[in-house]
């Protein structure tokens, strides 16, 4: 080798041209594939999007539309087991409650104080399902009063809880 060359260390061939946009190419294209498999997997997780098969068409079953929800009608139901409690301090508004039940044809079976004499809110309580149109029906005789399904109150049908909010029918 002649000593006027000024070679160093191992010798390399020249760079090819256009070397650094194949690898710019290759880095958009794996970003894009990592955008894209996140707002995919976003969408799955937040149930906010639906993809269509092209298979079937794009069309949606009979189990995807929502069925109505039927309207319960409040009735009065004579044979329901009907308990009054006053969660107040004001004395007998558990009977003079149970009178307007039972005059507009309720069975009012028990009217008790409750065991908490600050309940802000009048509900009617039931456990079942199939007594909610009766519960309703007790909740408008006492004056329009709340509903709710709670297993609190297993022993009867319907249980009303008087509390600050109800209008007491001997006051007027």
């Amino acid at each position: 080798m002649p000593s006027d060359v000024a070679r160093r260390g191992a010798h390399r061939g020249p760079k090819r041209r256009g070397r650094g946009w194949i690898i710019f190419a290759w880095a958009a294209l794996a970003t894009g594939v990592l955008v894209g498999l996140g707002a995919v997997g976003l969408f799955a997780i937040n149930n906010s999007s639906t993809f269509t098969s092209t298979f079937t068409g794009g069309s949606t079953s009979a189990a995807d539309t929502p069925t109505p929800t039927p309207t319960v009608v409040p009735t009065v139901n004579p044979a329901a087991t009907v308990t009054i409690l006053n969660g107040t301090t004001t004395e007998g508004l558990a009977t003079r409650a149970g009178d307007q039940a039972t005059t507009d044809g309720w069975s009012v079976g028990a009217e008790a104080n409750a065991s908490a004499t600050d309940i802000a809110v009048s509900t009617v309580y039931y456990a079942d399902a199939n007594n909610e149109g009766a519960a309703k029906g007790l909740a408008a005789t006492l004056g329009g009063i709340a509903v709710a399904q709670s297993n609190q109150f297993l022993g009867t049908d319907l249980t009303a809880v008087l509390g600050a909010d109800y209008k007491d029918p001997g006051n007027g």
